[in-house]
């Protein structure tokens, strides 16, 4: 299946990524930058690793959740939102809907982490299931959108959400500034391309030096693959894999015209890769991560990318994943 591009610009701009910034800087943790300088020893390189599993939910998708949410009326809100996700996303529309006083209904596919949908329906937000391989996510947010009239936060696919993401890529900007270097590459996982395309952004406008890359798992690289044909790739239906915050159909109409023009490539890692990124982390950085996370981290390691004598940061999107599994995933 393939769907063309239609010339378009950027939605957004550094401009609407610092209005952003004003209001969610002061809302969302600001996440540490962290770095080794022992392992930097033995991989010939400087790996900067921005720790956003520290964030608020749990990962960065809070930011775009909030600044989208933020943005309705309060006639809106009263409304509610609606959204689809296989976790991450939807824990940031529940909280954010929880903070700014509205209500948010998340439509999930049915193999969501169990741990992940728990926490969803803690946060007070309602949750729809759909089978990944028989059903079509967008057509089941659609008839409930226009059955409850509840307003859309998706993903990715929206100017504020998008704004919203670009907050990381100007925290971490920032904090690569306060020690005076420069980066020669960005690894940013990507499932609907969103968080690349807004890091891609606000790269072009203040480091046009750094590539952008976008790394995905190997049997999930929709956009490594649409970015080398020009048009938008599906992945075919019934593969798996561990990093399930990351397994998307295929790159959104929104972003991928920005990463198509941004991005410098994508990289992709196997699932054993993404097990040792994640046991790496623990050991090295002391956090934990989930697997769709790691996959930048893992894209060093496996040598996908060359760190000899560069600097490349990478983000650890997110955090959510039991202490079973976890422990089942990393283990030797």
């Amino acid at each position: 299946m393939t769907n063309p591009v239609a010339p378009s610009p950027h939605v957004i701009d550094l401009a609407d990524v610092q209005k952003a910034n004003g209001i969610l800087r002061s809302l969302v943790t600001h996440t540490p930058l962290l770095e080794n300088k022992i392992l930097n020893e033995r991989l010939g390189g400087r790996l900067l690793v921005k720790a956003e599993c520290l964030q608020q939910t749990g990962a960065f998708k809070i930011r775009g959740a909030y600044w989208r949410i933020y943005n309705m009326s309060v006639e809106e809100r009263k409304r509610g939102v609606i959204s689809y996700s296989s976790g991450n996303h939807a824990l940031g529309v529940a909280r954010a809907a929880k903070l700014l006083g509205s209500h948010a209904l998340i439509v999930m596919p049915e193999d969501a982490p169990c741990a992940k949908m728990q926490a969803v329906r803690d946060l007070g937000a309602e949750i729809v299931t759909y089978n990944r391989d028989r059903d079509h996510y967008d057509e089941v947010v659609a008839h409930l959108e226009q059955q409850t009239g509840r307003l859309h936060v998706p993903p990715s696919a929206h100017p504020q959400v998008l704004a919203g993401a670009g907050t990381l890529a100007l925290e971490l900007f920032e904090q690569v500034k306060e020690r005076g270097v420069q980066l020669d590459a960005i690894l940013i996982p990507c499932g609907g391309g969103g968080l690349a395309a807004s890091t891609a952004i606000v790269a072009k406008a203040l480091s046009p030096g750094s590539d952008v890359y976008a790394v995905e798992p190997e049997l999930f690289d929709d956009t490594r693959r649409s970015l080398g044909a020009g048009v938008r790739l599906a992945n075919p239906k019934g593969r798996r894999t561990i990093c399930d915050a990351i397994m998307t159909p295929m790159p959104n109409a929104v972003t991928f015209p920005i990463n198509l023009d941004l991005l410098s490539g994508g990289l992709v890692v196997s699932d054993d890769e993404v097990r040792a990124a994640m046991r790496f982390a623990f050991e090295h950085y002391k956090i934990i991560t989930e697997p769709g996370a790691a996959v930048g981290i893992a894209a060093v390691l496996s040598g996908r990318i060359d760190i000899k004598d560069k600097m490349i940061a990478t983000v650890v999107t997110g955090g959510n994943i039991d202490v079973e599994r976890f422990l089942g995933l990393v283990a030797v």
